[in-house]
C-alpha cells in the first residue's frame, strides 16, 4: 500500500516557494538509482532553481527486495510492482519513466497522460517509434513530455534546438551519441584493433552490452537523431524512414587509411534540411582529422548544429552513465516544476515547434544524398591507377585524388587504391563501386565510406 504522504520528510522547503512536485518512477536500474541520488544530494540547489521541492512519492520496480535496498528504505517513498499503480495515482503530478522497453512503457506514458499527468523519460526507443502519438495525446490533454536524457545523455540537446538556438532555421545537425560505438572506432584507430576485438575490449570494461546489435548496428544512434531531426526542422519523429548502418562491417586496414588520408572514421547521425525534403541518415562516415566531430573520443558525445544566424555550435559531453542521464532528467523535472509553480499548463511544445506549426517533411531517399566518397580498391597491378580513373569517370565519378596503399600483412595484405572523389549521388557512387569490382585491375571487393566535410 502507498504510505500517507504526511509521513515524508520535509525537503529543503527553506529554498522554496511552492507546494512539491510530486514525482512517481518507473525504474530502479541504472537511471533511477542516479536520479534518486541526485535529487537526495542535490535537494536545496534543485529547490532553489525549480522555485519548489521535487519529491519522489512512489517508485514502481521489477524486484521491490532490490528496490527497498537501493532506495534505503527511505520513509515516504512507497513501492509497487505496478507501474499502472503510477500512472493513475491522483496524488502524482509527474511520471518519470526511465525502465526502457517500447511496448509496455507506452501503456504507461499515455496512461499517465490520460490521467492528466506530465511526463519525463529517457527512453530514446519509446519516442522514436511511439513519439507522434505520445506528443499528440500530450497535446490533447495540456500536459508536457520532456525527454533531454534521450537523446545526448549529459548534453542539453533538446533544450539549446527548443531554446537558445529558436531563433534560427536549422540547416543540418550532425552527431555522434553512441558511445559505445565512438570507443570502438576510437579503439579501432589508437590502438590498431580489429572491430571484434575492439568491441570485445568494450564489453569487458561495460561499454557494450551482451548483445550490442541496438548499438553497433546503428539503432540507437538513429533513434536518437530522428527525434534530433524533428526538434531541428519543426517535423514529426520519423525513424522508421531513417537510412541506418552501423560498423559491424568495418574494416581496420580502412581507419587507418582514413588516417593516412588525414581523415577519422566516425558513425555519424545527419539531419540535413534541403528544399526537397530531409536527410535523415546514420552510418560510418570520415570526418577531416581537425574538425571538431574528429576530437570527440572514446564513450563521449558530440553533437553539431548549423543555424543560419547563430552559424556553427559544437555541443559536447559524457555519452553514458548513471548520473550524467540523471542530470538531464532532473533537469526536465526543474522545468516541469517551473512551468507549472502557479497552476498553470506548461505551454513547452515536445517537439520545438508547436504542433499546428509543424510541417510533415519527407525523408530524402539515401540514392539522392550527394557526398564525397572514399574508395578502398585491391588492386591486381601497380600500375592500373589510369584505368580506375577511367571507369570511375565512365561511371559518372570524378576522382580527387588517388595514391597507392601497400598493406604489408593481414587479412588485406597487398595494393590498394585510395580514391577520394568529388561529391556525387549516392546511388550513384554504389553502383560505380560495384561495377568495379568486376575489373581486371582490382582483385577483391571494393570498399565505401562516405566523407562529411560539414561546414
Amino acid at each position: 500500500m502507498f504510505s500517507d504522504p504526511a509521513s515524508r520528510p520535509a525537503l529543503a522547503h527553506s529554498a522554496a516557494t511552492g507546494a512539491p512536485l510530486r514525482v512517481g518512477m518507473i525504474g530502479i536500474g541504472t537511471v533511477g538509482i542516479g536520479t534518486w541520488r541526485v535529487l537526495q544530494r542535490n535537494q536545496t540547489a534543485i529547490a532553489g532553481r525549480a522555485g519548489r521541492a521535487i519529491e519522489i512519492l512512489a517508485v514502481a520496480a521489477r524486484n521491490l527486495t532490490r528496490a527497498a535496498q537501493l532506495l534505503g528504505d527511505a520513509p515516504g517513498v512507497a513501492l509497487t510492482s505496478d507501474p499502472l499503480q503510477l500512472a493513475t495515482r491522483p496524488d502524482i503530478d509527474v511520471l518519470v519513466e526511465v525502465a526502457g522497453g517500447t511496448g509496455p512503457a507506452r501503456e504507461w506514458v499515455l496512461a499517465a497522460i490520460a490521467h492528466g499527468k506530465h511526463v519525463v523519460t529517457a527512453n530514446k526507443a519509446l519516442l522514436a517509434e511511439h513519439g507522434n502519438e505520445i506528443f499528440a495525446a500530450a497535446h490533447q490533454r495540456g500536459v508536457a513530455v520532456a525527454y533531454e536524457g534521450a537523446v545526448a545523455v549529459s548534453i542539453p540537446i533538446v533544450k539549446a534546438l527548443r531554446e537558445g538556438l529558436a531563433a534560427n532555421q536549422v540547416e543540418w545537425v550532425a552527431d555522434i551519441v553512441n558511445g559505445t560505438t565512438n570507443f570502438i572506432l576510437t579503439r579501432m584507430r589508437e590502438a590498431g584493433l580489429g572491430f571484434d576485438e575492439a568491441l570485445a575490449e568494450a564489453q569487458a570494461l561495460g561499454y557494450a552490452e551482451a548483445d550490442p546489435s541496438f548499438d553497433v548496428d546503428g539503432i540507437d544512434a538513429a533513434h536518437k537523431t530522428a527525434l534530433l531531426a524533428a526538434n531541428a526542422f519543426g517535423m514529426p519523429v520519423r525513424f522508421s524512414q531513417a537510412h541506418v548502418e552501423g560498423i559491424r562491417a568495418l574494416q581496420a586496414v580502412d581507419v587507418a587509411c582514413a588516417e593516412r588520408l588525414g581523415y577519422r572514421v566516425k558513425l555519424l547521425g545527419i539531419a540535413r534540411l534541403q528544399d526537397a525534403g530531409v536527410q535523415l541518415r546514420v552510418h560510418p562516415a570520415l570526418v577531416p582529422a581537425d574538425h571538431l566531430l574528429a576530437a570527440v573520443n572514446g564513450a563521449m558525445n558530440g553533437v553539431l548544429v548549423k543555424g543560419d544566424a547563430s552559424g556553427i555550435t559544437m555541443h559536447y559531453g559524457a555519452g553514458a552513465g548513471s548520473e550524467t542521464t540523471a542530470s538531464a532528467v532532473i533537469a526536465d523535472l526543474i522545468d516541469m516544476a517551473r512551468q507549472t509553480l502557479d497552476g498553470r499548463r506548461p505551454c513547452v511544445p515536445g517537439l520545438a515547434f508547436h504542433p499546428h506549426a509543424q510541417v510533415d517533411r519527407p525523408v530524402l531517399p539515401m540514392a539522392s544524398v550527394r557526398t564525397a566518397h572514399y574508395l578502398r580498391v585491391p588492386l591486381a597491378r601497380r600500375e592500373a591507377m589510369a584505368e580506375l580513373a577511367a571507369a570511375l569517370g565512365a561511371r559518372g565519378v570524378t576522382p580527387v585524388t588517388m595514391s597507392v596503399h601497400v598493406q604489408p600483412s593481414g587479412a588485406h595484405a597487398g595494393l590498394h587504391a585510395l580514391i577520394v572523389t568529388a561529391p556525387v549521388a549516392d546511388g550513384v557512387a554504389q553502383h560505380a563501386a560495384g561495377q568495379m569490382e568486376g575489373l581486371s585491375a582490382c582483385c577483391g571487393p571494393v570498399a565505401r565510406l562516405r566523407i562529411e566535410r560539414l561546414d
